[in-house]
């Protein structure tokens, strides 16, 4: 049941309402969901193999996690401690609060249009600085880059949803529902603004009163 969009407190755009969730999710089910969207990844996935083959662990650890083997999900901890700095306040998750309440849910068109891309020189560039993913999809339609950065991988991954490709979840994250920044999958996040935001998409949504340090 989602609802409306409703003004955002200082009226610059949109916000989110209430997403439809479809469960409750966990820290060991986010861990293993950015890892395996990173493995995946042309920028970060070469890196996350030779971790893992340096931790003396199998791809299948990330490929089809087993979530009630608890030692398999400490692996996988320490190998996003290893990549991203997770648990250890560093890299990408410098600030990011210690206890965060997870949840699978679907986002509708309107809703992924309002998630806010994380505040990095490269996204704020793509998106004309206002970290929306429809304002760097109308920037890649004109031909425009980020630091010269090529624009095919958001045109390849875009061209596969329409062949109807299905992408891992989106983990997305704030201090409320409402007002969300991609934490990881913004190339998704990007392919699916190309292509006019298909209706439920699926993410992991991760909530905390100190995500704000965070997810400003």
């Amino acid at each position: 049941m989602t609802s409306e969009q409703a003004a955002a407190p200082n009226g610059v755009g949109p916000m989110l309402t209430v997403v439809q969730l479809l469960g409750v999710s966990s820290e060991d089910e986010m861990v293993a969901c950015f890892l395996s969207g990173e493995l995946s990844s042309g920028r970060f996935g070469q890196n996350l193999r030779s971790h893992l083959a340096a931790a003396g662990q199998a791809e299948q650890l990330l490929t089809h996690p087993d979530l009630s083997d608890t030692g398999a999900n400490l692996a996988r901890r320490a190998l996003l401690a290893a990549t991203r700095g997770y648990g250890e306040n560093r890299d990408l998750f410098e600030n990011f609060p210690t206890h965060v309440r997870w949840a699978r849910a679907v986002l509708s068109a309107d809703e992924a249009a309002g998630v806010r891309y994380l505040d990095y020189s490269y996204w704020v560039e793509l998106s004309g600085g206002s970290r929306r993913p429809v304002d760097a999809a109308a920037r890649i339609n004109a031909g425009l880059r980020a630091f010269d950065v090529p624009n095919e991988p958001f045109i390849d991954a875009a061209h596969a949803l329409s062949r109807g490709e299905r992408f891992p979840p989106l983990i997305l994250v704030g201090e409320r529902q409402d007002n969300l920044v991609c934490l990881e999958g913004h190339l998704r996040l990007t392919a699916y603004a190309l292509v006019g935001f298909p209706t439920d998409i699926e993410c992991l949504i991760g909530t905390a009163p100190a995500m704000g340090r965070w997810a400003r």
